[in-house]
């Protein structure tokens, strides 16, 4: 049949002999099936592919090009067809189906074509038109749809990452990255893809999707494309871009809101707490830190994350939220990781900082209102009363008190609190901000979360002086001396309880001495009296009265019965 083939479509060079003596008639066309949409008609110099099956008038079959399974191509109105032909295809759209009936002297005439066509036969053929073209043809781009926002197109030697679906010019499908699950990724304008391609994805957008229609000698031209694309084939894809990076692109930054005061801005070595929404730039979320409900918490400018990051969460204010835009060669690379991120992906985050700290911060105090007149201050062993409200740095409340009573330094209160309350005056109020290793550390607290910095709102509302650790009673003088004569007020020569503790209220009446505040006065008395009555027999004698002295940093004299 291949000689057959060859005898159909090349032009007859014989002379033509009429067989008959009446007027010549014409082709005669059926277009049975015509497409709906016809964007383009075959014109003389175009170029085309169909499949045909070519019956003589009776129905009998003589030839087919989709028994061969190879459509046939040519050049149409330049004699390389036979003339029926020629004519017989003009006007025809892609997938368009007509019946084209050649008389005899637009076919093989007189002469026949061997022992397979006899003189003066008229030939039928039924044609499905495949596809269309013209050395004059450029790559055609429509844009399908396109995001309203689009600061940036694909140049030449940019990095992108798209899916297509990729058809001939009669949407036969011949591949598609959607199947594969996988997006194309390459260079633009580098020479990595045909030509037409390279072409067609200048200048769209992320999120764009576009047609792009290529002509054979602008795709797999001759040659073709193993069994998938024929030789001469015209290509259609459908792209839709995902990202686009270029390989010298630094990270981008988008301020979106920064708080009114910003006294201190993050920096290399600092701590930070901040949440996190993560995309690709089509908008498709690949991680956030909400849905966990918990911060992510690293150190900045150390390695702990990926480039691009730590690069952008330097200058940032407690507060402030902010877009960054990561290439890949700053973020995951070509590798990408597990099934989350592709390979190539330009990474976009969403950032709020909720707060950061130095490991080397101390403790920062502001007062915000203090009494004009000051005589005590708190300190080291004194029981305080005092109002307090705790947050965390974006400003959730923790906890809150009307009232709280402490014995400072009695690690009842977290380092940094008790350094924050030493030196108020009663009435004052202070802000007072705890870094996290003076606060609950690493691992937090009920309701605290890890490593968090934590605000205090402070009012001191009552004070009273201690004394230091370890000791019940102190003189704020010297003690009497002797003692026993003037802790006998009876002068009996003996002490017992009753008399002990007329004795040591009235010395913290007159302000001579002072008892260990917020615990029990009478047990404390009590105490200190066995301390002293050390045969157990209920009075205290002179031999058996001792003094506790020490001599504390400040050189002051500490002394307890």
């Amino acid at each position: 049949m291949e000689s057959i083939f060859v005898l159909i479509l090349l032009c007859v060079t014989g002379t033509y002999v009429s067989s008959s003596p009446g007027p010549l008639e014409d082709v005669v066309i059926d277009r049975y099936d015509i497409p709906r949409v016809c964007p383009r008609e075959v014109q003389t110099g175009d170029f085309v592919r169909y499949h045909y099956n070519g019956t003589f008038t009776d129905g009998k079959k003589f030839d087919s090009s989709h028994e061969r399974g190879a459509p046939f191509s040519g050049q149409v109105g330049l004699g390389r067809l036979i003339t029926g032909l020629d004519r017989g295809v003009q006007g025809m759209c892609v997938n368009e189906r007509r019946k084209v009936t050649v008389p005899p002297h637009l076919a093989y005439g007189s002469i026949g074509a061997g022992d397979v066509i006899p003189a003066d036969t008229v030939l039928v053929f039924d044609v499905v038109l495949l596809d269309i073209w013209n050395t004059e043809d450029k790559v055609q781009t429509r844009t399908l749809s396109k995001p309203e926002s689009c600061k940036r197109l694909v140049e030449a030697t940019d990095f992108i990452r798209y899916h297509y679906n990729g058809t001939l010019l009669n949407g036969v499908p011949f591949d598609s990255s959607h199947s594969r699950n996988g997006t194309y990724d390459t260079y633009v304008g580098m020479g990595y893809l045909i030509k037409g391609m390279d072409e067609g994805l200048i200048g769209m957008c992320v999120g764009e999707t576009r047609t792009i229609i290529i002509p054979p000698f602008l795709a797999y031209e001759e040659k073709g494309y193993g069994t998938v694309i024929p030789s001469q084939a015209t290509l259609v894809f459908e792209v839709f871009m995902i990202d686009l990076f270029n390989p010298k692109d630094d990270i981008a930054v988008v301020v979106k809101e920064v708080p009114d005061t910003c006294t201190r801005k993050t920096v290399v070595g600092d701590y930070i707490r901040y949440h996190y929404n993560g995309t690709f730039q089509d908008g498709s979320g690949f991680d956030t830190s909400y849905q966990r409900n918990s911060t992510y918490n690293t150190y900045i400018g150390m390695g702990y994350v990926i480039q691009g990051m730590d690069k952008a969460l330097q200058g940032l204010c407690i507060g402030e939220k902010r877009r960054v835009i990561l290439p890949p060669h700053m973020a995951y690379g070509e590798k990408g990781t597990g099934d989350i991120i592709p390979g190539s992906a330009v990474l976009v985050f969403d950032i709020h900082v909720i707060d950061f700290h130095n490991p080397k911060d101390l403790i920062e105090i502001k007062v915000t209102s203090k009494p004009k007149k000051c005589n005590l201050t708190s300190e080291v062993d004194d029981l305080i009363q005092y109002r307090y409200n705790c947050s965390l740095m974006d400003g959730t409340l923790l906890y809150s008190s009307k009232t709280y009573q402490i014995l400072m330094l009695s690690n009842k209160v977290i380092e940094g609190l008790d350094e924050g309350l030493r030196g108020m005056c009663v009435g004052e109020k202070r802000v007072v901000i705890v870094p996290p290793h003076l606060g609950h550390g690493e691992n937090g607290a009920k309701g605290v979360p890890s490593s968090a910095v934590l605000h205090f709102e402070l009012e001191l509302l009552d004070l009273q002086k201690g004394v230091p650790d370890g000791y019940m009673f102190v003189w704020l003088g010297d003690s009497p001396d002797p003692l026993f004569p003037a802790m006998d007020l009876n002068k009996d020569l003996s002490v017992p309880l009753e008399e002990f503790t007329a004795f040591i209220n009235l010395q913290v009446v007159e302000g001579t001495g002072r008892l260990r505040p917020g615990m029990d006065a009478d047990g404390i008395i009590k105490d200190m009296f066995n301390n002293q009555d050390r045969n157990g027999d209920g009075k205290i004698v002179a031999e058996e009265l001792k003094l506790k002295v020490e001599e504390d940093s400040d050189k002051a004299r500490h002394e307890e019965l």
